[in-house]
C-alpha cells in the first residue's frame, strides 16, 4: 500500500496512490509504504529516484548500522515501534529515509517510511495532524512527531500494565489462591512482564533514534528543543518500567508462595495419615505373626479385639492432631 501525505491549510492530508501517474499530481512531505509491492517500489525509484534497500526491514541487521547518513545526504533510520496486541504484543521495524540535499526537487525534503504492517503510532499521528492545523510543517517534523507519539503510546501501554497488575494483585492478595487461580495469575503476570520488557526496549530504541537526529544537526532550534523534551519523556518512562519490573517480581513471588503453601497442605495430609496409621500397622504386624498356636483359635474375640485396638490406636493420634490444629 502506497500513501502520500501533503500539507493543506496546515493540516496533513492523506492520499492513496494506485498508479505512477497519480504521483505527479502531488508534492508530499511524507510517503508511507506499507508492505510495498515490487511495482510500488518501482514507482518510487522511477519518480523520486530513490532505491529502497533490500534489507530495509530486516530484523537481523547490525545495531550499529541502523542509523547512518549516505554520501548523497540520505538519512537512514531504522526504528522499532510497539504494537500492543492482546494476543500477540510485538515490535515492528520501520525504515525511514530522509534526503535533505538531493538535487532532485521531487524527493528533497520528503520523508519515506517502509514497514510490513500498520503501526498504531502512525494512525495516531494521522488523526492528530488532521485535527490540529499547524502541528506539522515539514518532513523532519513528521519524524519527530512520530517518535513523540511512540513515547506517548508506550506511556499509555504502561498505564494498561498498571491496571492489569492491579487486577492480578487483588486475586493474589485475597488469601484464597487455588492452583488453578495461581496458574491464571502467573500467565497474566508473564504477559505483562513480556510487554513491559518490550516497552523498555522500544523506548531505548526511540532514544537512540532521537539522539541520532540531534547529532546529525538536521534540526532547527525549535525542533532541537522538542527532541530534548522527547528524551525527557522517555527518561520518565524508564523509571516506570523499572518500578513495574519490581512489582511483577513481587506478585510472581507471592503467587509461587501460595502454590508452595497448597503443595505443603497436600504433603501435610500424607504426613498426618502416615503417622496416624503407624500404630494400627504395628498392631496388625504383631498380631499377624506366626505363633505356634494361632491366637484366634483359642480366643473367639481375637480378631474383633485386634481390629478395635487398631481403630483406637488410629483415632487417638487423629484427635491429638486435630487439637493441635494440624488437620486444618
Amino acid at each position: 500500500m502506497l500513501n502520500i501525505f501533503t500539507l493543506a491549510n496546515g493540516r496533513l492530508v492523506q492520499e492513496e496512490i494506485e498508479s505512477l501517474e497519480e504521483l505527479s499530481r502531488f508534492q508530499p512531505i511524507w510517503v508511507d509504504l506499507e508492505s510495498p509491492s515490487l511495482e510500488e517500489k518501482r514507482w518510487i525509484k522511477q519518480y523520486y529516484g530513490l532505491s529502497i534497500p533490500e534489507d530495509a526491514m530486516d530484523e537481523d541487521i547490525e545495531e550499529s548500522a541502523r542509523f547512518y547518513e549516505e554520501d548523497n545526504g540520505e538519512l537512514h533510520i531504522r526504528s522499532d515501534f510497539l504494537i500492543d496486541d492482546d494476543e500477540d504484543p510485538r515490535s515492528v521495524r520501520v525504515a525511514f529515509i530522509l534526503n535533505q540535499h538531493n538535487t532532485d526537487l521531487r524527493s528533497r525534503g520528503v520523508l519515506f517510511s517502509i514497514h510490513d504492517e500498520d503501526v498504531p503510532v502512525f494512525r495516531l499521528l494521522r488523526m492528530r495532524a488532521r485535527r490540529a492545523p499547524g502541528l506539522i510543517e515539514d518532513a523532519k517534523e513528521v519524524l519527530l512527531k512520530l517518535f513523540d507519539a511512540d513515547a506517548e503510546y508506550s506511556a499509555d501501554t504502561l498505564e494498561n500494565i498498571y491496571d492489569e497488575l492491579e487486577k492480578a494483585g487483588k486475586k493474589v492478595l485475597s488469601g484464597n489462591v487455588s492452583d488453578e487461580l495461581a496458574g491464571e495469575v502467573l500467565g497474566a503476570i508473564a504477559r505483562e512482564e513480556d510487554l513491559n520488557g518490550r516497552i523498555r526496549r522500544n523506548v531505548m530504541d526511540t532514544r537512540r533514534a532521537v539522539s541520532f537526529m540531534m547529532r546529525s544537526k538536521m534540526l532547527n532550534a525549535e525542533q532541537f528543543e522538542e527532541a530534548r523534551q522527547i528524551l525527557r519523556d522517555i527518561e520518565s518512562l524508564d523509571n516506570h518500567t523499572a518500578f513495574l519490573f519490581d512489582k511483577i517480581n513481587f506478585l510472581m513471588d507471592a503467587t509461587v508462595g501460595f502454590i508452595n503453601i497448597n503443595q505443603n497442605k497436600t504433603i501435610k495430609i500424607f504426613s498426618v495419615a502416615s503417622v496416624a496409621l503407624l500404630p494400627p500397622t504395628l498392631i496388625a504386624s504383631v498380631y499377624g505373626m506366626n505363633f505356634d498356636l494361632m491366637p484366634e483359635l483359642k480366643w473367639t474375640l481375637g480378631y474383633p479385639y485386634a481390629i478395635a485396638l487398631m481403630v483406637a490406636s488410629a483415632v487417638g493420634p487423629m484427635l491429638y492432631f486435630r487439637r493441635k490444629g494440624w488437620l486444618s
